[in-house]
């Protein structure tokens, strides 16, 4: 009755933890972009709860479904379909630690390449400028975008200064990139392609206290065209803009733009980072690039402080910046699967090991040496399947609202992030459960009688 009881409590809770975790990742859907990607790690864990707690459930459902292609592989195939369905609490044990893998590290790696590709995206999609003018140092010297403007074969010189501003949400307090940019708003379009969904850009700078805001930050802020949002700039002051267009590239580019003349006196230093230059039709783009070059030796700096690039040049070195920026996330991602992958296969070993009465009598009753083995590799393989599914799903149910919520869109899963987790987990459950079988088989049974009894 104990234990009737006590596999009840442990339905309930698993089925509890599972609740929570739907729970928690549909509230990330509504939260903004930084609090949507630490709600991860919490979503993951109310799903491994749920996984550990109904893991005997989970391997008989495995069980079930991947039982009649195993009995296709003869004698070992059958005997790991037997030894799984009669075993269902340790194929628990062993699947769990490699859904942890799974989930962790693919929640992980996925999201940052989600997080990468979709900025990306923008940047290459929004950034329509000729030519961007950047500085080796903290900034631009002051009338770049003035003198940019004047050289022949230039329509439009927009500066640019990057900047921060602080907003409240749920309660609590978050951060988001923003664009300073002066100039006529109406020729923004000519240097920035941001998708426009309301509103429109033209409109920014009309007045001092106006904004444009990603949909991502404005639906974080529940606000539309025409609301003012409380914001805080970079020196803490208090600000109530009105908005004046949405749009939908934001992350990678800015998630909201402001009057730069309403940021410039805000920040450390009020200087432009970038100036994004676009050709006048039919001007040729060698001859304007040159020209933009010289306006080096006409700021007065060297020519180390001044950077022309062109578009695919900008482009390149986002990518560049991205990737180095994600390499804590992939850090964090290779240390937790490690740790994971050490506790998968301690358990598999460990596992393995206590069947040593198991593969006694299998000898015993006539099972060759290679059937015993085959059986192995048949359990590990679907150990490995389980747990790569169970995981992908939990990773799956974790990232669709995280990435809605982050990036305005699906996650991706580039095929050389998937082959290498798929391949390491398989190789996992081979190595972890083939090593110590073969080290049973060389041991021949010492006492047959106490196996026997």
């Amino acid at each position: 009755m104990a234990a009737v009881a006590s596999g009840s409590v442990r339905t309930v809770l698993g089925l509890v933890f599972a609740a929570g975790g739907v729970t928690v990742a549909a509230v990330a859907t509504s939260l903004d972009g930084g609090k949507a990607a630490q709600s991860a790690m919490g979503v993951v864990m109310c799903f491994m709860l749920a996984v550990a707690l109904l893991g005997p459930w989970l391997a008989r459902a495995a069980t079930a479904v991947l039982g009649v292609p195993l009995r296709a592989g003869g004698a070992p195939g059958s005997l790991a379909a037997d030894n799984a369905r009669a075993n269902a609490r340790r194929l628990a044990s062993a699947i769990t630690p490699i859904v942890l893998v799974t989930a962790f590290c693919g929640t992980l790696l996925i999201l940052q390449s989600t997080l990468r590709h979709t900025s990306g995206e923008n940047v290459r999609a929004g950034v329509t400028a000729d030519h961007v003018i950047g500085a080796a140092g903290p900034g631009l010297p002051a009338g770049t975008a003035e003198r940019a403007a004047r050289v022949p074969g230039v329509d439009t010189a927009v500066g640019v200064l990057r900047t921060g501003v602080v907003f409240e949400t749920m309660g609590q307090l978050s951060s988001a990139p923003v664009l300073g940019v002066d100039g006529d708003p109406a020729r923004l379009p000519k240097v920035l392609d941001l998708g426009v969904r309301a509103g429109t850009l033209a409109d920014l700078g009309r007045a001092p206290d106006t904004v444009a805001l990603s949909v991502t930050l404005a639906d974080a802020l529940g606000a539309k065209v025409g609301d003012r949002v409380p914001l805080r700039l970079g020196d803490g002051t208090a600000v109530r803009p009105a908005v004046v267009a949405l749009y939908d590239r934001g992350l990678g580019v800015g998630q909201a733009l402001l009057p730069r003349a309403a940021v410039a006196a805000h920040v450390t230093a009020g200087y432009d980072h970038q100036v994004l230059v676009a050709d006048a039709p039919g001007a040729d783009r060698a001859a304007v690039a040159a020209g933009l070059g010289r306006l080096a030796g006409t700021a007065g700096t060297d020519r180390n402080g001044f950077v022309v690039t062109d578009r695919d040049g900008f482009v390149a070195r986002a990518d560049k910046d991205m990737e180095l920026s994600g390499w804590a996330n992939t850090v964090m991602a290779a240390v937790l699967g490690g740790f994971a992958a050490v506790s998968a296969a301690n358990t598999l070993v460990m596992t393995v090991l206590d069947r040593r009465r198991e593969v006694a009598l299998l000898r015993l009753a006539g099972t060759t040496r290679s059937q015993v083995r085959g059986m192995m590799r048949w359990e590990a393989l679907l150990v490995a399947a389980t747990g790569l599914v169970v995981g992908s799903v939990i990773a799956g149910l974790t990232l669709v609202p995280v990435a809605r919520g982050v990036a305005n869109t699906t996650p991706y899963v580039p095929p050389m992030l998937a082959l290498p987790l798929v391949a390491g987990a398989v190789l996992l459950c081979l190595l972890a459960t083939g090593v110590p079988a073969r080290a049973l088989l060389r041991t021949r049974p010492a006492a047959l009688g106490a196996v026997q009894r």
